[in-house]
């Protein structure tokens, strides 16, 4: 995403990403339209939409004013977000235990938020932007656990990137400048190509195998890859230039504490 807004607003990534997914699933998808329902297509679309769609507008509108590695940080909070949206719309049951995990966590975010320039203190308020987006794919783990659950995770992916895809088209050459970008602007092509790359690696295969850890799981269980994130995030930002300070790092440690005992049998 940081490559790719090099030359592109951030809308374009987003719309960008979603539709070449949708195209380079679209062969899989065809291939298993015949297992699915009429009854499946609605609840399809919807995955595609609160699990892939929404959230590629908020992580790179959010990404301009953050570093992507606190963006992977942020990120880590899926895992609470699961467990949220379980109880409000899934009948999932919390425990006190959870409850002091996801205000750990909460605190850990707030640390995240502050950003400083100069001697001034304030709150990057775009880290919100990434919250939701993590409630959103919660939301979404949690649906397709109880809602379809009898169709396969690569049907379940495949199908509903292709679903949303042609949003992703309209309002990429229809409300963007996007054509007019790749025959103008310099690094365009590159940063599309970066695009492209996310597309492929993040979305299509990357949900294609967290759809299948859903199946074979639990959505909290799944959620918690996200661990994972904020070590490869940091990384990837540290050879890119990117800066952390010690609050970022007990932003980071409250987040995954907070998951943590969220988590703890």
């Amino acid at each position: 995403m940081k490559k790719g807004l090099v030359a592109l607003a951030p809308g374009e990534v987003a719309a960008l990403r979603v539709t070449v997914a949708g195209l380079i699933l679209l062969p899989v998808a065809m291939t298993r339209i015949n297992k699915i329902k009429p009854l499946h297509v609605s609840k399809l679309f919807i995955s595609g939409l609160v699990g892939v769609f929404i959230p590629a507008f908020l992580f790179t509108t959010a990404q301009v004013h953050i570093d992507s590695s606190v963006a992977g940080i942020l990120n880590t909070l899926s895992p609470l977000g699961t467990m949220l949206m379980g109880a409000a719309f899934f009948n999932q049951v919390f425990r006190r235990q959870a409850v002091v995990g996801i205000l750990v966590g909460m605190v850990g975010t707030i640390l995240l938020m502050v950003s400083r320039s100069g001697d001034v203190a304030g709150v990057n308020w775009y880290g919100a932007l990434i919250i939701i987006a993590c409630v959103l794919y919660g939301f979404n783990l949690n649906f397709i656990k109880f809602n379809i659950a009898d169709i396969g995770s690569i049907t379940i992916t495949s199908i509903s990137i292709v679903l949303i895809a042609p949003l992703g088209a309209v309002y990429l050459f229809g409300f963007t400048e996007f054509v007019h970008k790749l025959d103008t602007v310099p690094g365009a092509w590159k940063a599309a190509s970066y695009v492209a790359l996310l597309a492929l690696m993040s979305t299509a295969l990357a949900v294609a195998l967290f759809n299948k850890l859903v199946k074979l799981t639990t959505p909290l269980f799944a959620s918690t890859v996200t661990y994972i994130i904020p070590i490869v995030s940091v990384a990837w930002g540290v050879l890119d230039g990117e800066r952390l300070s010690i609050l970022h790092f007990i932003g980071m440690a409250g987040i995954l504490g907070g998951v943590y005992l969220a988590n703890r049998k």
